[in-house]
Formats: structure tokens, sequence, C-alpha cells
């Protein structure tokens, strides 16, 4: 009995009035009602930001947090109320680090694959126009459409880019966008024509994105006076009209189209605009909206890839601002489709394909600009002080910076230019040294220091983070990424997963009894 009455005792909780503690309960409360949903899934939504890690969505959180006037740290971005989420691998058949062409591809057709393929098995080699012909993948979108429902893609990059064409094209080489790209007399066409054919063999019904100059002949120029790149005197963009699919190309176009027909939207030559540059074109958000619009007219479903593909780019370029802001615009567009479709129904994921070398320093006060300055904590505050940390070399730093990248504190060293020129003993030019030195180009040296910074100048819209290493581009980086998940099956979504499961949540969700 006396162990009993322990048992039972309650501890008197000092802190339990606390809004930390009561938050806490009420969550519990929250997630101990969640049910799994495993209902027959009518339609699935694939959210995925390139390049949009735990790191990178760490950053998007914080600026979005601070953007509404809060510190930041306590936001939380629509995908991250989602009850159902796991780590996800990201590594490839040949790579620890992947590119954005085999995630794509094993989220779309449920294995793995090398970097630089589009659903193609490993069976069929890097660069090989047999490949897509003897290693082809059958693809969640035709597993879908050949149910009866139909097909979406929207993306802020190119269509024809990794991402975008994983859901309708299958390619040995991720840069045959055009048919300009492709070996002579390949077997394979191009991913611009592989969306013609997509389309003939009703695979996909609405596509908005970037990418206008791969489906144009060279000498034809878009409605931008860009030129087109293609040199088998093909218009893909009149064929495809031609097929009783309307056209658009700006954000007046789009919004006049008549979402009861099929649409193609190609809004830039190349990628579409930053949402920090974006004019005259649809937002992210605006395209998910037209696109649930369309594809909700079939009365068996759909499947949507929604890409938030220039997250990825500004992460390349090493200007973080411009990925947070990307970031935000990939936020109201699962905003934009939770509101707009039943959940019980609908299965929607939020994921990347991988992450970058970005990295985060310290110690920073509550509430520092995630874009700019570490500031120091305020150790009896809660908010950070107004003096930012110093390294040892006398230096503010920023929040956040690149393993690599364009914005490396080191710098090449240019050797001055020689004085006198060589001679021989007779007095004549040395011309084999000359040549010896043109044959075996000197490897660059690199040095320099840490510039000094202010917080203005780091929380510029074109700041270049600090990186180490020296590149033209920064990398990916092979770490995990997170997938959030909500709607029918999602509660698959736990503990650490490949990344090629996300495909087989989505089929059991389509498939489900």
């Amino acid at each position: 009995m006396l162990l009993a009455s322990a048992a039972t005792a309650q501890v008197s909780i000092s802190q339990q009035d606390s809004q930390w503690f009561t938050d806490a309960q009420a969550r519990i409360d929250e997630l101990a009602a969640v049910q799994p949903n495993t209902n027959r899934a009518k339609n699935v939504i694939l959210f995925v930001a390139d390049g949009n890690g735990v790191g990178t969505n760490y950053a998007t959180r914080l600026w979005v947090g601070q953007q509404a006037g809060g510190s930041g740290e306590d936001h939380v971005l629509p995908q991250e109320q989602f009850p159902n989420l796991a780590l996800v691998k990201t590594y490839t058949t040949n790579g620890q680090t992947p590119d954005s062409a085999p995630t794509a591809s094993a989220m779309n057709t449920g294995i793995k694959s090398r970097n630089g393929t589009i659903n193609i098995d490993d069976a069929g080699a890097y660069d090989s126009c047999d490949a897509a012909a003897n290693a082809g993948l059958t693809t969640f979108a035709e597993i879908v459409s050949d149910m009866g429902k139909s097909v979406g893609v929207v993306s802020t990059a190119r269509i024809t880019h990794a991402t975008p064409a994983a859901v309708y094209a299958k390619t040995a080489n991720r840069n045959w966008e055009d048919n300009t790209a492709l070996p002579e007399n390949c077997a394979q066409k191009d991913i611009a024509a592989q969306l013609v054919d997509a389309v003939d063999a009703g695979t996909i019904d609405f596509v908005m994105g970037g990418g206008r100059r791969h489906f144009l002949p060279n000498g034809i120029t878009d409605e931008e006076g860009n030129d087109g790149r293609r040199t088998d005197d093909r218009n893909l963009i009149e064929e495809i009209e031609g097929k009783g699919w309307q056209y658009v190309w700006n954000d007046e176009t789009a919004a006049a189209a008549d979402q009861t027909k099929p649409v193609l939207g190609l809004f830039e030559a190349s990628h579409m605009m930053y949402e920090e540059d974006r004019s005259g074109e649809p937002s992210l958000a605006e395209m998910t909206e037209m696109a649930i619009n369309n594809l909700s007219n079939n009365e068996e479903g759909f499947y949507l890839e929604v890409e938030g593909g220039r997250v990825d780019h500004a992460n390349h370029d090493g200007n973080l601002h411009r990925a947070v802001t990307d970031g935000a615009a990939f936020a109201e567009a699962i905003e934009k489709a939770v509101s707009m479709v039943d959940m019980e129904e609908t299965l929607i994921i939020v994921t990347a394909d991988h992450e970058h070398a970005i990295a985060f320093n310290g110690y920073c006060g509550l509430g520092t600009p995630i874009t700019g300055l570490c500031y120091q904590v305020d150790d009896n505050g809660n908010a950070h002080t107004e003096e930012p940390n110093i390294g040892l070399d006398g230096k503010p730093y920023t929040v956040a910076g690149y393993l690599n990248g364009a914005g490396s504190v080191m710098h090449e060293i240019v050797p001055e230019e020689a004085t006198a020129d060589h001679a021989n003993v007779d007095g004549q030019a040395d011309d084999s040294a000359e040549q010896e030195a043109a044959e075996e180009p000197a490897t660059p040296e690199y040095g320099g220091s840490r510039p000094d910074l202010t917080q203005e100048e780091a929380t510029d819209i074109d700041y270049l983070q600090q990186a180490l290493i020296p590149m033209t581009s920064e990398t990916h980086s092979g770490e995990d990424v997170a997938v959030l998940a909500d709607g029918p099956w999602s509660h698959l979504f736990r503990g650490v997963i490949e990344q090629n499961l996300i495909f087989h949540v989505m089929y059991q969700a389509v498939t489900a009894e």
C-alpha cells in the first residue's frame, strides 16, 4: 500500500504555470489526438524545395518570423504544422552527395539511381543514348494517369530542369534539355521533346515554369525577345497548342487562362525570377492555385509536383537573402494548397531533394537577423544586444555562412608581371621557358582574410555570405533532409528513411483498399 501510495503521489511542479510548460502540454494533447488516416488518397501533392534541407529551412523559418515582427526562432512555417515527419537519406547509387536528377527520380520511381540521370535504372549507363530505351523506369505519373488521374508539374526553375523533368522524362543526362545537347543520332529524345510525348500519352495535363528557349527553334524569338535554341526546326509550343492546350507566358495571360482546359505556362527563357525580383510572372503560390483549380476538374483526382526551384540557385550563389525569400514563397504555396483541398482525401508531402553546404555560427542572441551579423546574447534579457560577436581576427561574423562558394574569404593571389624578359646566354628570348609555362599552367594560389562588415552590408539583398573554400558555385551537401506530411498514409513517415521510400508512401496512398 505504501508503494502504491508513492506511485500515485503528485509532486508539486513549480513551473507548471509557465507558458512554455502549458504550451508543451497543449501540444502533447494535439499529438495524442492524431489518428492515422488510412483512406485511399484521391489526390497527391509533392512539394519539393530544391536545396531546402534542414539548415536552409531553419533560415527560412527565422526570416519569415522576423519579417512578421517576431524574433523568428519560435515561428512555425505551414509545413512545420504537419503531424508526420522523418529524416531522409539523400545519397545516390554513386554519390555520397547527390544532384537533383537522381533524388527527384527516387521520389518519382521508388528506386535510387546515379547522379546526372533521370528515371534511368543503373543498368543504363550515364550519358548513354540507349539507356532511356533499355533502362527507363515507370514513373508515378504513368501509374496514376493509368488510374484515370490528372498530372501537373509546377516549378520556378526551367520545366526541363532535373526536378520537374522527373515527372515526365527519362534521360541518361539531365543536361539534354533540348536537341542541341544530344549526341548525334541519339536514340533518346531531349527532355523538352519528351514533354510533348507525355502530352500525347496523357501522362501530363498541366505545366507551369520557365524554360521557353528549349521549346522554340533557333531564329524564333519569344515574347520577351529571347532566342530559341532548338536546331531541329520544331516549335514545341505550337505543337502543344495544336493538341488543344492553352499557352501562357506572363502573369496576365496566366490569370486569363481557362482552367477547364490544359495549360502550358512558360514564363522565362530560362529559370523564372527569384521572388525578390519577381515582376510580370505569377508567384509559386499563384501557380499552385491555378494548378489545383485546373486538375481538380478530374473527379478521379490528381498528382501535382510543385518545385521551389530557385532556393537551390540562391544557395549555389551564396546569396542567403534570395534563398530565404524563395523559401518563404514556397511556404506560401503550401499554405495555399492546404486551404484548397480536403486533407481527408489529399496526401501532401513537403521535402527537399538535398541540402547545401550551409552552416550557422554562434553564439547569437535571440532575434539576431538571420541574414546578418551575429549579435551577442543579452545575459539578463530576452533578446540580442546590439553588439556583434567578434572572431579572433577582430572582425564580426555573420549568422550563416557556407563551407564553399563565391563568397569565399580567400582570393586568388595574382603574381606581379615579370619586369624583364627571360633571355638565353646569347641575349635571345628563351622561347622554351615560355612554351613550358604555357603547357603547364601554374596552380593558382589563394590567400587573404575576412573583410570587416557592417550590419547594413551583411543584410543587403545582394550580399554573398562568407565562405571558406573558393568556388564559382557553392556545392550541395550529403546530409539528411526532412520530409513533412499530412493526409492519407502520411503516418508512414517516421524515423530515418531512404529517399525512394517517398514514392512508396504515395503509391500506398493511391492504391489502398
